[in-house]
């Protein structure tokens, strides 16, 4: 009999079917992920999560200090988000009928302007991407020009308008030609002014601290970039995808900085407790009016499932627990403590250059050492790829001590750590105590972790 026969029972087909995950993503999805997790020996088959934590099929626990890129800002399970979205299922609501007005878009659309009261409406989409291809369309639509600017090394998704402003080249091959738009290095504001003075320019879109390799604004870059900008009437847009929703111990990270009022926010990620997913961009009300000038242009931008009750149900929840538990102020303590944990590293390795972020987004950059023993083995990595030292380290955190993290981007020698925003002392002593191990090991040159780099060195030169 087959299983559809038998009645769809989630428990019975995980428990039938779970121990297959690997193989079925190598047979119907990206192939290259069980690889790439079978190479670095990140092939585990977790069971259970709940807050900070994971739990693998023996019982033994992990420390989650990822968060799924930024997803979990809440960790796994909130009991309040959980609930919430017994409620919304339980309540039969009449969802998306597309001809009439929910409450729910509504009351989160409240709620998340009331933090930001100098913005006016909100279009909820699905995911951080969508809400960056919104924030493109509006602002070329408001202003009139074709091109938007963006930051080198800038992340802002992978559909094509946001590929178009992408600021990391491996993402970008392939698939060109994208939008018209231009770089400028982060900071640069010669380079900025020099390009609006062309008169084409929508509007800049930059992330206040970029997620890859954890690079903050330089200090008064954002309010004298918002300046120039309005001084040649194109728009500020902040990327706050990953950075936003408390991250970096503000609700916004652009707040770090006085003055500074985007005219646009992407915001996503965080913004459902990780079950739903969701994407709201925030603008001012002359860009909506612009956008929206009339009935027949009601569904000029549009999203299926962009309100959905359930993604408004958990985005609503999620607020109110930021609030209740004081979530954001634990970010920005908890965050400080373990980055000057970790900076006090930095005169004890020579391989560690520098830490760096804001709350809980804090980047560990690794560099060339002094020492003859040393850089030997770093020039080894090196040789063969760019930021195969920071896997080295990520790998036996996971391995030897049971703690999930990952590099910062590709060809780069930085960890990212975006934990949930709930973790206390307790995970900064556990994280600091692994890292200093891993880090021990490989300045007294143990076996194990040098000898895995040799592998990442066989493996990245094969992949030529």
């Amino acid at each position: 009999m087959t299983e559809a026969s038998e009645g769809f029972d989630l428990a019975t087909l995980l428990a039938r079917r779970g121990a297959e995950r690997y193989e079925l993503h190598a047979r119907h999805l990206n192939h290259q992920l069980p690889r790439m997790l079978h190479t670095i020996g990140f092939d585990k088959i977790y069971e259970r999560a709940e807050g900070a934590y994971f739990w693998d099929a023996d019982g033994h626990e992990y420390l989650d200090m990822l968060a799924g890129f930024g997803v979990m800002g809440l960790g796994r399970h909130h009991p309040v988000v959980r609930k919430a979205l017994h409620d919304v299922l339980d309540a039969s609501l009449p969802d998306l009928t597309r001809f009439d007005c929910a409450p729910l878009p509504g009351l989160l659309a409240e709620k998340l302007l009331a933090h930001t009261p100098h913005l006016d409406r909100v279009f909820f989409g699905n995911s951080g991407t969508e809400a960056v291809e919104t924030a493109l369309k509006f602002a070329r639509y408001a202003t009139g020009r074709p091109r938007m600017l963006y930051c080198t090394h800038a992340f802002h998704g992978l559909t094509t308008g946001a590929l178009s402003v992408n600021g990391e080249p491996g993402f970008r091959q392939g698939f060109e030609p994208l939008l018209p738009d231009s770089a400028i290095e982060l900071g640069d504001l010669d380079a900025l002014e020099r390009e609006l003075r062309s008169g084409d320019v929508a509007g800049l879109i930059v992330e206040p601290i970029q997620g890859k390799g954890v690079l903050p604004s330089p200090p008064g870059f954002l309010r004298a970039a918002q300046e120039l900008l309005h001084r040649h009437k194109a728009l500020l847009i902040a990327d706050e995808v990953q950075t936003g929703i408390g991250r970096t111990g503000d609700f916004y990270a652009f707040q770090y900085e006085a003055g500074v009022e985007p005219d646009m926010i992407c915001l996503a990620k965080a913004l459902s407790g990780g079950y739903i997913p969701v994407g709201a961009t925030l603008a001012k009300d002359w860009i909506f009016k612009k956008v929206y000038s009339s009935m027949d242009r009601v569904l000029a931008h549009s999203a299926s499932f962009g309100c959905n009750a359930q993604a408004m149900a958990a985005g609503l929840a999620v607020l109110s627990v930021l609030e209740d538990e004081q979530v954001v102020a634990n970010a920005r303590v908890t965050g400080e403590l373990l980055r000057a944990r970790l900076a006090a590293l930095v005169d004890r390795y020579e391989l560690m250059r520098e830490v760096r972020g804001r709350g809980l987004m804090i980047g560990i950059e690794f560099g060339r050492p002094e020492s003859m023993r040393l850089r030997s083995r770093w020039a080894m990595l090196q040789a063969a790829r760019k930021g195969l030292f920071a896997q080295m380290v990520v790998v036996p955190l996971l391995q030897r001590h049971r703690i999930l993290t990952q590099v910062s981007g590709d060809h780069m020698e930085v960890i990212k750590l975006i934990p949930p925003l709930i973790i206390g002392a307790r995970e900064v002593d556990r994280f600091v105590a692994a890292f200093t191990a891993v880090m021990d090991d490989a300045h007294n040159g143990g076996a194990l972790m040098w000898d895995f780099g040799r592998t990442l060195v066989k493996q990245a030169v094969a992949n030529r």
